[in-house]
């Protein structure tokens, strides 16, 4: 049964593939792996690189990569060995997340997509929103997203208004 778990060197393999189909289906893989995938893409194919990079993603919780950003805690989803997809959520909102990005993005890799991943995985990451502090949860998504306006909704996204090309829901993480 697939599971949200911390980043680990032991889904290495599966990561990379996902990266790959990623690329391959012509989506952007900044999504799936972040903005700094230059520095760790030359070097993640060894393990000692891939090693790096996890350490850098788990680190984000304590030490964000920019100043200019928040705290982060990085999930991924996982079944067994295979990478399914990850979550990301925010510790506290930026004025630029509050206006377009939220406290939690995800993505879910191509092959695996159409299965309720995405569902599941928001689901499993409200509890962790509601640890760190997190009563009502702001989630976007593009206007033309319809698959991950569906999974907000299924999760009991309220929403709230449109500004630009996104969409922006509250989900509350507890009773």
């Amino acid at each position: 049964m697939p599971q949200l778990t911390v980043p680990d060197v032991r889904f290495h393999a599966s990561y990379l593939d996902a990266v790959r189909e990623f690329t391959e289906s012509g989506a952007d893989p900044v999504v799936l792996v972040g903005e700094e995938t230059g520095r760790y893409r030359r070097t993640w194919h060894a393990p000692e690189g891939f090693a790096a990079y996890v350490d850098m993603v788990l680190g984000e919780r304590e030490r964000p990569r920019r100043p200019d950003w928040v705290p982060v805690t990085n999930l991924w989803y996982v079944q067994d060995d295979a990478f399914l997809g990850k979550i990301a959520i925010r510790h506290r909102l930026s004025p630029f997340l509050l206006e377009f990005g939220g406290h939690i993005g995800y993505a879910v890799r191509p092959s695996a997509r159409r299965r309720g991943h995405a569902t599941a995985m928001l689901a499993a990451a409200l509890p962790v929103c509601r640890q760190l502090g997190i009563d009502r949860a702001l989630v976007t998504c593009d206007t033309t997203n319809t698959a991950s306006r569906k999974v907000i909704e299924a999760n009991g996204g309220e929403f709230e208004d449109r500004r630009g090309a996104k969409l922006r829901y509250w989900i509350r993480t507890g009773n």
